[in-house]
């Protein structure tokens, strides 16, 4: 398309009636409003580095002191009176525990625009009132910046976005927020970069033939930009003052990967403005920056390319519902924008596309300047402004209520060519230059100031929250250690105790068990002594005698008889031995009950005194079987006496133990039996028949040793001899005759009670014979039994100390770990409350100097 400049004629022609807005701005001092601004952007730049640093501590401490938590609000319930105002009330949970909530309320610093959080429990009734009076109808207790907007499918959905949030942990809560800050800070540089930068940056953006492309044309009085009714613009196209190119009017095209700079041509291309539109046309695919250098002739008073006060550039943006990735390209641009200029069309208003645009654009900038093109073909037109106008209050409340100066109704369509005789367009230029010129510290600094007041009240609100928490943490720390430190004390210094209690009543118990043990044995073995029992039981008695011709079998009955009533009476020992050791476990359980804390879960272990003493089949290498007399030892384990062969056999002397009777008669006091009855023993009548049966016996006993084949040639002899004297002859008759006499009559009448007391006279010897021998003492029957069952006992009752002690010793390390935790979660806490008190402090400060700064 031919460019050219407007004819001289129009250029010449009297100048339309200036308004009265433009004749004041005109009055003003340029010197001056520089001046302003620039101390202005001084006070910003500051801030810009104040809220840097915050920023940069929350995430150092967010990563190494304390886990920041995200808040969410929503209505308080109303209470139950209906007197209290709601409207800055509102009930506080944390995404990773929504089932704790906090009422909280507002509460506005005076001289200030900081706005903290308290908890309603904090502050009485009438301040609570006064609060909800001195913030508003509607306070706000949402994220802007550091808002966690997380979207699932296509679509998103806010429901299942918060049922995902809600599952998130702490960490991960923390991770998530400190991406945020990232985010926040990086646009902080752009943002300060953006500032210090001299020039300002106006975007020209809308939607699809809205005529951003005649806007600018307009405003250049020239032809510049293609114009069609399709679609023309598919890249960004600056167009600054030729000024800028030592006064060349050119088109550079910036080269794809290349960062542009005019004094490095290998990162761009030249061409002429006449050549535009076919480099347009040819790359309409293509994502490319134009930038186009253009003169304009008229007075710096009323050119906004060359207004003698700052560099401006007006950058024509490819339309917003175009494609995806042009909509994308033009969202991210708009971060490095001063100033956006929205074309938006009086046929279709504000679509899907724009409404997004805006609203991602009114979250820093919150002054908008609107153009609203091809007004003049609309025949409603009131019904059409009114339209328009809400639409705009909703986007940008700011930009409605400076209506009159950023919301423009006109046709720029009907400008190009001629000198612009329309009111309405007229007052769109002056406005358009008297806010990215004269009110430059609002169209520039202002969204900086948004964004950083945005960015501070959320963390003000983060800190807040998390302030709140921290005390709440602090308040329950404290709790936990004056409810778990004295369990402590006291669980150290009953340890000792405990300790003691449990080994006396061990000791307690294996002595008694020992003592009970001997006890019960040494009377079994002294009734077997005596051929009686050791025991009685219902099934348990000597059997009758049977009479002489079988009286070897009575022997061995008799033998087995009192090895099964022993066997009776060391289960009677290991019986009596449960009882004790169960009622030692139950004083051990009730001693470690007794000195657990309260609440503490106790043993559910049940004691079974019948596990004692089980009879398991071993092998032992150290002892034989026949050493193995003792009942259910070691040796032979589940064997009784009373199955023991070699015990059960008999021999001549369980019926006549002749070296027994001699040593009873014959013999010395202390050589005769310990059974307390044969001590006794009187001879009778009968028993001067065993006398002298016992004579014989005495034969066989020479200078007190045993009977050995010499003694029987030596005695064989002798009484040869003695019966070659005549009056040993004449008294062998007699003595004959009453040995026979004596014999029969042991035999007959003596001989079925005397076999039970020699057969347990013997058991008794074969039991007790090892109690002096030291090195057979591990087969004594009573001592044996005594250390078998005293260690049986005693294991039982280590094991329930073991326990006991091992609970004690849990819970304590338990109690001590608790301890431990709550005094670190009060420091923590403590520390964290002090540190989010001092941002918020550190916030309010920041806030205040910006709004010393007034509305800009």
């Amino acid at each position: 398309m031919a460019q050219s400049y407007f004819p001289v004629r129009q250029l010449s022609a009297s100048p339309a009636p200036l308004t009265p807005t433009l004749e004041k701005e005109k009055q003003l001092d340029a010197e001056e409003v520089q001046e302003t601004f620039i101390e202005q952007k001084k006070k910003i730049l500051q801030s810009i580095d104040d809220t840097t640093s915050i920023l940069s501590n929350f995430k150092d401490f967010n990563k190494s002191s304390w886990v920041v938590r995200y808040p969410r609000f929503r209505d308080a319930e109303a209470e139950s009176s209906g007197k209290r105002d709601r409207s800055a009330r509102r009930s506080m949970s944390f995404v990773d525990e929504p089932t704790v909530e906090t009422t909280v309320t507002q509460r506005r610093k005076v001289g200030t625009r900081s706005v903290s959080l308290s908890s309603v429990s904090t502050i009485n009734e009438e301040d609570a009132s006064e609060e909800s009076k001195e913030n508003g109808a509607s306070p706000n207790f949402d994220f802007r910046v550091l808002h966690l907007d997380l979207k699932l499918g296509p679509n998103g959905s806010s429901s299942s976005a918060t049922s995902l949030v809600s599952q998130l942990e702490k960490s991960s809560i923390a991770n998530l927020l400190d991406d945020r800050f990232s985010v926040a800070m990086k646009h902080m540089d752009k943002l300060r970069v953006r500032v210090e930068d001299t020039s300002s940056k106006v975007l020209v953006t809308g939607d699809l033939n809205a005529g951003k492309s005649t806007l600018v044309n307009a405003l250049m009085r020239r032809e510049v930009m293609p114009v069609d009714q399709q679609p023309c613009t598919t890249a960004f196209c600056e167009v600054h003052d030729a000024a800028e190119n030592d006064g060349k009017e050119e088109v550079h095209l910036v080269k794809e990967g290349s960062i542009y700079s005019i004094k490095d041509e290998s990162t761009f291309t030249r061409a002429s403005i006449a050549d535009l539109e076919d480099f347009v046309a040819e790359n309409e695919n293509a994502e490319r920056i134009v930038k186009l250098y253009v003169r304009d002739p008229r007075s710096p008073s009323e050119s906004l390319l060359n207004n003698g006060i700052a560099d401006i550039s007006l950058i024509d943006a490819p339309g917003l519902n175009r494609d995806s990735l042009k909509t994308t390209a033009l969202f991210a641009r708009q971060e490095e924008i001063d100033v956006v200029v929205f074309v938006v069309s009086a046929e279709n208003h504000f679509t899907l596309s724009a409404r997004e645009f805006l609203a991602s654009a009114s979250k820093e900038k919150a002054y908008l300047f609107i153009v609203v093109n091809k007004y003049e073909q609309i025949k409603n037109k009131e019904k059409c402004r009114r339209s328009v106008l809400e639409q705009i209050r909703e986007l940008s409340p700011r930009t409605y209520e400076d209506a009159a100066d950023l919301v423009h109704f006109v046709d720029s369509s009907s400008v190009l060519g001629v000198e612009p005789t329309s009111s309405s367009f007229t007052s769109l230029e002056a406005s358009l230059r008297s806010f990215v010129l004269l009110k430059r510290s609002k169209s520039k600094l202002h969204p900086a100031a948004t964004y950083l007041s945005h960015l501070l009240s959320d963390v003000e609100l983060l800190a807040s929250s998390n302030a709140i928490l921290a005390k709440a943490e602090l308040q329950r720390a404290k709790d936990d250690l004056e409810r778990s430190r004295p369990i402590l004390e006291g669980m150290k210094s009953n340890n000792d105790i405990l300790l003691e209690g449990l080994e006396h009543v061990e000791e307690e118990g294996t002595s008694t068990v020992s003592r009970r043990t001997r006890e019960i044995l040494t009377d079994a073995l002294e009734k077997i002594g005596c051929g009686e029992l050791a025991v009685k039981r219902p099934l348990l008695s000597l059997p009758p005698y049977p009479g002489l011709l079988r009286v070897w079998d009575y022997v061995h009955d008799v033998r087995k008889a009192l090895l099964t009533s022993l066997d009776a009476a060391v289960k009677s020992a290991e019986d009596d031995a449960r009882g004790s050791t169960s009622t030692c476990v139950t004083r051990i359980q009730d001693l470690g009950d007794r000195y657990l804390p309260e609440g503490v879960e106790r043993s559910r272990r049940v004691f079974m005194p019948e596990a004692m003493f089980s009879r398991i089949r071993r092998t032992s290498r150290r002892h034989s079987s026949k050493d193995a007399i003792v009942a259910g030892s070691t040796y032979g384990l589940g064997i009784g006496l009373a199955h023991r062969q070699d015990l059960l056999e008999t021999s001549f002397l369980d019926i006549f133990d002749a070296q027994h009777h001699f040593m009873v008669y014959f013999g010395d006091k202390e050589s005769k039996g310990s059974s307390s009855e044969e001590m006794d023993f009187m001879p009778s009548a009968l028993s001067l028949a065993s006398i002298g049966l016992s004579g014989l016996g005495a034969l066989t006993v020479v200078g007190g040793k045993v009977l050995t084949v010499r003694s029987i040639l030596e005695g064989a002899i002798r009484l040869a001899d003695l019966f070659h004297n005549e009056t040993a002859r004449k008294w062998a008759a007699p003595v004959l005759g009453a040995f026979t006499i004596g014999l029969s009559v042991y035999v007959i009448l003596e001989l079925p009670n005397t076999i039970p007391r020699t057969v347990g006279r013997r058991i008794h010897s074969s039991l007790t014979k090892s109690e002096s021998d030291s090195e057979h003492a591990e087969g004594a029957f009573v001592g044996e039994n005594a250390k078998r069952i005293v260690r049986e006992t005693r294991k039982v009752l280590r094991i329930a100390s073991w326990e006991q002690r091992e609970r004690f010793r849990a819970v304590m390390e338990e109690c001590t770990k608790e301890v431990k935790n709550a005094e670190e979660l009060q420091r923590q806490s403590e520390k964290a409350r002090e540190w989010f008190v001092h941002t918020q402090e550190r916030t309010a400060s920041v806030r205040g100097e910006m709004s010393a700064l007034g509305d800009l």
